[in-house]
């Protein structure tokens, strides 16, 4: 799910697009529909149509937008929901990626296919330094670049004929990202390693 301001976004999709409250539509349907045209969006990246691809991505991106706002307004958010939303969250963020590796390779440029590659290593590395620091410390969000930003510039690097740029700008924003999010995780697990060891009885 792309993440904005909790009551803010909800209160803007339904008034900008009231048609999607008029019906039941199943929120985890809309995930996957999402996940499916980000997918498409990779396929168009691979076959060198950056521009189709675009679009796809910020079509993928509506739906991965409103689908948590169409859960809560109708009451029926789910724990399954989030995780279902979550992992195919990282699906479209991998695929992506795969997608543009495979345009790259084609072409005959090693090094691009590289850049994509080192993209992607840090576009995982950010979900899955969050992914792990809240089974701990619960609520976790820090960092330069997330993936709400990450959608928006690799769209725009796709539709403007920027996307070389755009991998680089996403590497090592997510590199950076992930060093924010690892440097507060230390800090935050010493504070509760050192808050237990003085709660525990002298041997």
């Amino acid at each position: 799910m792309i993440k904005a301001s909790g009551k803010n976004l909800d209160i803007w999709i339904r008034r900008l697009f009231p048609f999607l409250f008029r019906w039941e539509l199943d929120p985890n349907a809309l995930t996957v529909t999402g996940a499916l045209v980000s997918t498409g969006a990779a396929a168009a990246f691979a076959v060198g149509s950056p521009r189709v691809a675009g679009v796809l991505i910020l079509a993928g991106g509506f739906f991965d937008l409103v689908d948590g706002v169409v859960a809560r307004h109708r009451g029926i958010a789910t724990r399954f929901g989030a995780f279902l939303d979550s992992t195919l969250d990282r699906w479209a963020d991998v695929v992506l990626l795969v997608g543009i590796s495979v345009h790259y390779a084609h072409e005959g440029a090693p090094q691009l296919v590289a850049l994509a590659g080192f993209a992607l290593a840090t576009t995982v590395l950010v979900s899955y330094t969050k992914a792990r620091a809240e089974l701990v410390l619960g609520h976790f969000e820090i960092g330069l670049l997330e993936r709400a930003e990450r959608v928006v510039i690799l769209a725009a690097g796709a539709l403007f004929g920027l996307l070389v740029p755009a991998l680089w700008i996403i590497a090592i924003g997510s590199a950076i990202t992930a060093g924010q999010r690892i440097a507060l995780a230390y800090r935050e697990m010493s504070r509760l390693d050192a808050a237990e060891a003085k709660l525990e009885p002298p041997r």
